[in-house]
């Protein structure tokens, strides 16, 4: 009897042993998750408008709304953007999944709008707090339940990025990137510890001993999973396929020095990688060829390739012990067979091996051009470009100081340690935190990624001061001693003060700082300001509808041909970090996107063409060249890019205070992004201030100038004013250039529409000069005079082409608010006469004559 009851006596105590660390992590995760949703009055705005931050989180409640309404139909390709090609859509579609599922559990099948809202806002704090977790776990094999606990504290209070891009409201995949890769990293490592354990050979496979395999197989299927999961959520997830990959292959050298069997290595990784490969199967689109950035043969071959990798190396190692050959030219023949791959590569899938060649800088490298101006994908050590200086701003800002260099501790810590004694599981999160060390020196962004490892190294380092303070006897005690809480006085007699001064020094140098730093960078979540809010709701009411059904499902176009647009369609021209805005608030579809697409310009040198889109057309030196850019962004002759122009001030400012100036990354996309500027000693120092090519910009002359001047373009909406820098943008241009201008501050966001402009003509004497002018006013109730002067020709004859109409908006067309408070005035020597303009005379280009 008392052998029946011995295994679940076991099981019982195991739970019960368990029970304290359970609590503890559940208890942790909670706090992680209180602090994500500190800021949840920032996103449920008083008057029910939900703001989700930054630009993509928008995207992602588009897809999600769109996948609902097709379920289980998910959006891959998008007319709605990038106007007038459409995008591909190239984020994964887990995250997508995850919260429409959720969605349609919570609604019973029909979930209403503001039950997906809440999802959407809520999900990022969900997946952030489950990440203390993996993390718990990853700790726990390092250095036992003491650096488990401490890591899930580290991760559940980390700041930065990690915590930004998991708060309310910032409902984007990357947490989602997060939350798998580090639980694949467990799994991983789980499954080497226990192969290794076990002794796991493939003789065992042959001879189908499961004692030997069960424990070791689930947690290598169980990793495969994870990294779909991971793959899934980002299609770039072949970065920690690397990271697997270097490990394997630094610990088959180090195995084969101590004449170790790697059996239980190429198991683990054969079996996780043909998981993956499997699982990746049904989302590969075959028309994408072998891209990185869409789901494509890419993500299988890869995964395959991994799998063959653990298989030949798993050959070489078993032919090195066959013919005892010397362990020091094991890792010259995997750099031969390395080689040899490369060459079969290019051989066989050229595209392929240039993708694997040039991949590496695009993650570890420094960008340039363009590309540098993108705030997430800039150095975290080289924020303002590699010629700069080296910074560690945003590393206190992602990390704390003292968790960072805490990290960089446990690292040398655990180097020390493999030299010593090696283990599976340390070289593993030794290559782990070396490469994404290195990610991060290439690109911020992937900090979400390091936090994970600041909280695993910097537990490490703590673990390893509470082993000189003798903590696992503390934690044997506790365990042997405690079965109720009047046990814990007597526990309590047992701490040791060096015991209780470790904790606090760990509290105070790692946790504290972390916690009071999240505290700092909770209090909003960001997204688009008020007048943003405003801007996209404006259009949505009052411009004509483009005539395309927001969530139908549209097939993308034959390979080399454009996407076949109603009539009725148009694009609006903005700067590339507000497309998503314009599409989801504001249902219209703009030219430029986050995704980088329609931004126009070079990518290689100036001599190349400057490809035309949203770069060029704001920065050209002319209404004419504008326009010429606008005309070609649709291949269709008769038909421009955009109808609309929107421009806020953050676009418009050359240097920034209080906002974040945009003009120079407009520029730097050009690759031609001097001149805009001009120093100027002012007797302290030189003082750099806007050049006459900054205020010759389309740019300037539709923000500083209200499009004063331009002939098809006018102003037909502007928001309230906030205190920026444009009042000094005009004090510089009336004081050096002899403007005279009102220095003051207008709408924060300004939308402009491009007209074909009614052509006024008439006679006067010859070389007459004549002028145009009317007094023009807005929604905000702010008046500015719009003029134009021409001289007439040598038969009396002039001509003006002017934007706006005098006699208020049609039916069906834009319901613009700003507008002429009277007729034109035209006025030459002693005569003026008035006229007005019909809107169908400004819409079809039709000519008033005087």
């Amino acid at each position: 009897m008392s052998s029946q009851n011995r295994p679940t006596s076991t099981f019982k105590s195991k739970i019960k042993s368990r029970l304290p660390y359970t609590l503890v992590v559940s208890i942790i995760g909670f706090m992680a998750f209180l602090i994500r949703i500190r800021p949840s009055d920032s996103v449920f705005l008083s008057n029910g408008f939900v703001r989700f931050g930054g630009n993509d989180p928008w995207y992602h409640m588009r897809t999600l709304n769109f996948l609902l309404e097709n379920y289980p139909s998910r959006m891959f390709f998008n007319p709605m953007t990038n106007y007038p090609n459409g995008s591909y859509i190239h984020f994964g579609p887990l995250f997508d999944q995850m919260m429409a599922i959720t969605s349609l559990l919570l609604g019973m099948g029909s979930p209403d709008q503001d039950l997906i809202t809440t999802v959407g806002a809520y999900f990022p704090a969900v997946l952030g707090a489950l990440t203390v977790i993996p993390v718990y776990y990853i700790g726990k094999y390092l250095g036992g339940h003491k650096t488990g606990i401490l890591a899930a504290i580290l991760i559940a209070f980390a700041p930065g990025q990690f915590l930004h891009r998991s708060v309310i409201g910032f409902t984007d995949h990357h947490v989602a990137e997060t939350l798998f890769s580090t639980f694949f990293i467990m799994f991983f490592m789980l499954a080497l510890i226990s192969a290794k354990e076990k002794g796991l050979r493939f003789e065992h496979v042959i001879t189908k001993n499961l004692d030997a395999l069960k424990e070791p197989l689930i947690y290598s299927i169980m990793a495969g999973v994870m990294y779909s999961a991971y793959q899934l959520s980002w299609p770039g997830a072949s970065l920690f396929l690397l990271i697997i990959l270097v490990y394997a292959v630094i610990q088959y050298v180090l195995d084969n020095f101590r004449g170790e069997s790697s059996d239980y290595l190429g198991i683990v990784g054969t079996v996780t990688f043909l998981v993956s490969s499997i699982l990746i199967l049904p989302f590969v689109h075959p028309e994408m060829g072998f891209s990185m950035y869409y789901y494509s043969w890419f993500h299988v071959i890869t995964a395959l390739g991994a799998l063959v990798i653990f298989s030949v190396l798993g050959i070489i190692e078993r032919e090195f012990k066959k013919r005892n050959l010397k362990a020091y030219y094991f890792p010259l023949v995997i750099f031969g067979a390395f080689i040899f791959g490369l060459i079969a590569a290019k051989i066989t899938f050229p595209s392929l091996y240039s993708l694997v060649i040039n991949a590496p800088h695009s993650i570890f490298g420094i960008q340039t051009g363009g590309p540098s101006t993108i705030a997430e994908v800039t150095s975290i050590f080289y924020p303002n470009g590699k010629s700069a200086e080296i910074s560690f701003l945003k590393v206190y800002e992602y990390f704390t100081a003292p968790a960072f260099f805490a990290s960089i501790a446990g690292i040398i810590l655990l180097s020390v340690s493999l030299i010593r004694k090696p283990k599976p599981e340390e070289l593993l999160t030794l290559v782990w935190a070396l490469l994404i060390f290195m990610a991060i020196y290439g690109q911020n962004r992937f900090a979400y990624y390091y936090s994970v490892n600041i909280a695993v190294m910097g537990a490490y380092l703590g673990g390893r001061l509470l082993e000189l303070v003798k903590w696992d006897r503390l934690e044997e005690n506790f365990g042997t001693n405690v079965k109720s809480l009047k046990d814990f006085p007597g526990f309590f007699k047992s701490v040791k003060i060096e015991q209780i001064f470790a904790v606090l020094a760990i509290f105070a140098v790692l946790v504290l700082p972390e916690y009071s730093s999240a505290m700092g960078q909770t209090i909003g979540t960001g997204g688009p300001n008020g007048p943003w809010i405003e801007t996209c709701l404006w259009l949505q009411s009052n411009t004509p509808d483009p005539g395309m059904d927001y969530n139908s499902v549209y097939e993308a176009p034959e390979d080399g041909e454009l996407f076949d647009y109603p009539e009725t369609a148009y694009g609006v021209m903005s700067w590339w970090d507000y497309g998503h805005w314009i599409e989801t608030i504001g249902h219209r579809m703009p030219n430029a996107n986050p995704f980088q697409a329609g931004i126009g310009g070079r990518r290689g040198s100036i001599e190349d063409a400057n490809q035309p889109g949203a770069s060029p057309f704001f920065t050209a030196q002319s209404e004419e060249e504008a326009t010429k850019v606008l005309e070609a962004v649709d291949p269709d002759p008769d038909k421009a890019g955009a109808r609309y122009i929107v421009s806020d001030i953050e676009m418009a400012s050359l240097f920034g205070e209080g906002v974040n100036p945009k003009f120079g990354a407009m520029t730097a996309w050009t690759l031609d992004s001097d001149g805009y500027s001009q120093a100027y000693w002012t007797g302290s120092g030189y003082q750099y201030f806007p050049s006459d090519r900054y205020f010759n910009s389309m740019e300037s002359r539709l923000h500083i100038f209200d499009g004063n001047g331009l002939k098809q373009y006018r102003l037909v909406h502007e928001t309230w004013a906030y205190q920026t820098q444009e009042t000094w943008h005009k004090q510089v241009y009336n004081y050096m250039y002899g403007g005279n201008i009102p220095e003051d501050n207008t709408g924060y966001v300004k939308i402009f529409e491009y007209v074909k402009g009614a052509n006024i003509t008439g006679t006067v004497s010859t070389d007459e000069t004549v002028k145009i002018s009317t007094t023009i006013q807005t929604g905000q109730g702010r008046t500015f005079e719009y003029s134009q002067s021409t001289t007439s020709d040598s038969e009396g004859k002039y001509e003006f082409t002017v934007p706006y109409s005098t006699e208020g908006p049609i039916s069906g067309e834009t319901q613009f608010d700003t507008a002429p408070t009277g007729p034109y005035v035209v006025s030459y020597g002693d005569t003026t006469k008035e006229v007005r303009v019909s809107e169908e005379a400004v819409l079809n280009g039709e000519e008033v004559k005087i």
